[in-house]
């Protein structure tokens, strides 16, 4: 920094293609400051080190940066101005900030902007610092990719860019560039595995009128994938050469651009050609899974919890004869959903949390720092499998030992806001964050509340998070956060209590038609995930009738069809769990 007249630099968790997991060599956040949790900004002055986090990674921040010098920033709380406006009020005028434009969206930047500049700061994002004092900064990853067959891929390649490309011309544009990964492989019916636990490809996709380009490393296409990409208009280019291509576009066409999902210097390669804004079409179009994906799905889920059910018979057969930790169990519930047909790869970091662990929404375990599922308590599992047919998320807490009145009656709560959300009936188009407080409500009740959001969507063998809906009362609302029917959003409530335990339930569920009356069309969700949910946490007396016949017609539906795929001592756990309350 002071080689290069920096007074303050930022460190995003980001790369150029604006993923929420990383390929190591965009770790840099994380090889700077220790913090391995999945969001979080770095901010370095000559005098000062801070990480802004959110609420899901407060505590576990706080233990991973003591000593470090690094100050946890808790982002979201009242008394903690974001990075910009720290910046703001804490330099001088005439001072330089630097963020790498490579891995800054555009609509971050124009934010970060008006901040600085109104300081009288000045923003540099010209340069990778990290590229200066990483010596051993790993290469981009080069896994090779691969294409997403009948009957599994539902649609078509060629009709998935006709639909965009009907998509651009509504907005006046013959260009359209897509630097998100998951855009792309939905785009391309195309699959890689760069990206841990996301089936995605490095790459960018520039989609003109008649044909399309995608660049991406040599080597990664074979020749008769790429033979195939052809007979559909798609070529492939080296993915160094998207800058100089972006720079040849016709000064007098005009390019589609998502500036929540395109970096600056994507942007600034694109320079002489017109720009037109809006949401990629694509993240609507993947967002509504068709009837053919969401029969898969259900048949994946059915696999999915079938290997729940072995996890939890052998865990629970085991717990007390056998020394089994938080590690032990990312390891089993892993190998038994390997086990299952089209399985390919965990669908994130298995959170296996045993009492005050819980209490921290994102913690995972380590070799170094890991508990013992011993003694009394609560064990809270949230995991999630990607296969051919779909991409599964699912929480569960279990029971240890003896349990008191306190944990069952946050147990229970949470169980309430989880049924109450399941049976919502809403009018279509309804706005995904304004239906959070259905869930929030029987926890409010208790005086109590959870920092992260209820519901975000799930893709289709494709990322666990995705857009555009997102159930969180907290979330900017835009137009495009609009339920529609299709939509495979999670349900997970919560409940939190630093150094004792946490608890959060969650199930995938499918936005579907629910009545057409003359006030309109009114949505509902079905719950696709089949696992029994602990009745031995439940505080029974606080459940009303009609939340005791929902949960004892799932568990009835869990049963009916996790049955056929199990058999010995998991199907005896299966009957066992799912008996009427």
């Amino acid at each position: 920094m002071a080689i290069r007249a920096i007074d303050a630099c930022v460190i995003l968790s980001s790369d150029p293609h604006l993923s929420e997991y990383l390929p190591e060599r965009w770790q840099g956040r994380q090889w700077l400051s220790g913090f391995d949790g999945s969001a979080g900004t770095l901010l370095v002055t000559a005098d000062f080190s801070g990480l802004w986090t959110d609420s899901r990674y407060w505590e576990q921040a706080g233990n991973a940066l003591a000593g470090t010098g690094i100050e946890v920033m808790r982002a979201g709380a009242p008394d903690v101005p974001p990075p910009a406006g720290w910046l703001a009020d804490t330099l001088p005028a005439g001072s330089r900030v630097n963020i790498d434009g490579k891995v800054l969206a555009v609509q971050a930047h124009r934010q970060w902007q008006k901040t600085l500049t109104d300081a009288g700061i000045a923003l540099d994002c010209s340069v990778d610092v990290l590229d200066d004092i990483w010596a051993s900064r790993p290469s981009a990853p080069h896994a090779p990719v691969y294409e997403h067959l009948p009957p599994y891929a539902c649609r078509e390649r060629a009709g998935n860019l006709k639909a965009v490309r009907a998509a651009m011309a509504e907005h006046g544009a013959q260009w359209h560039l897509l630097s998100t990964l998951d855009d792309i492989a939905w785009l391309l019916n195309l699959r890689g595995a760069d990206v841990p636990h996301n089936p995605v490809f490095l790459s960018y996709l520039l989609i003109g009128p008649d044909s399309a380009q995608l660049f991406i490393a040599c080597g990664k296409v074979d020749a008769a994938l790429m033979q195939r990409l052809e007979h559909d208009g798609v070529q492939t280019l080296p993915y160094e050469q998207a800058a100089s291509v972006l720079a040849c576009l016709p000064e007098d066409q005009t390019l589609l651009v998502d500036p929540a999902r395109s970096t600056l210097a994507s942007l600034q390669a694109a320079a002489f050609v017109g720009k037109a804004e809006a949401i990629n079409p694509s993240q609507l179009l993947k967002s509504r899974k068709n009837a053919a994906e969401i029969e898969h799905v259900r048949r994946t889920m059915e696999q999915d919890g079938a290997a729940l059910c072995e996890f939890f018979a052998w865990f629970e057969s085991t717990l007390g004869r056998e020394r089994i930790t938080e590690l032990t169990v990312d390891e089993q519930i892993t190998a038994a959903r390997a086990r299952r047909p089209n399985f390919v790869t965990t669908s994130f970091d298995t959170i296996a949390a045993f009492g005050p662990n819980g209490a921290m929404p994102h913690y995972r375990a380590t070799e170094g720092a890991h508990a013992v599922i011993e003694g009394d308590g609560l064990l809270l599992i949230d995991s999630g499998g990607q296969y051919l047919g779909g991409t599964t998320d699912i929480t569960r807490v279990v029971p240890v030992g003896q349990l008191g009145d306190d944990e069952k009656r946050d147990y229970t709560a949470v169980l309430k806001g989880m049924i109450a959300l399941s049976q919502a009936v809403f009018p279509r188009g309804t706005a995904s964050p304004l239906l959070d407080a259905i869930a929030r409500m029987p926890i409010w009740q208790t005086g109590a509340d959870y920092g992260h959001g209820t519901g975000h969507g799930v893709g289709y063998f494709m990322n666990v998070h995705e857009g555009p809906q997102s159930i969180a009362y907290r979330a900017t609302v835009t137009p495009h956060m609009a339920m529609e029917p299709g939509m495979i959003t999670s349900n997970e409530p919560g409940l939190y209590r630093p150094g004792r335990w946490g608890i959060r339930i969650e199930n995938l569920v499918v936005a579907v038609p629910a009545v057409e009356t003359e006030f309109g069309e009114f949505l509902k969700f079905e719950t696709l995930t089949l696992c029994p949910i602990d009745t031995r946490c439940i505080k029974v007396a606080m459940l009303t009738t009609a939340e005791r016949e929902w949960l004892n017609a799932y568990h009835d539906e869990v049963r009916r069809r996790l049955s056929p795929l199990l058999h010995g001592d998991a199907l005896a756990w299966l009957t066992e769990r799912t008996a009427a309350l």
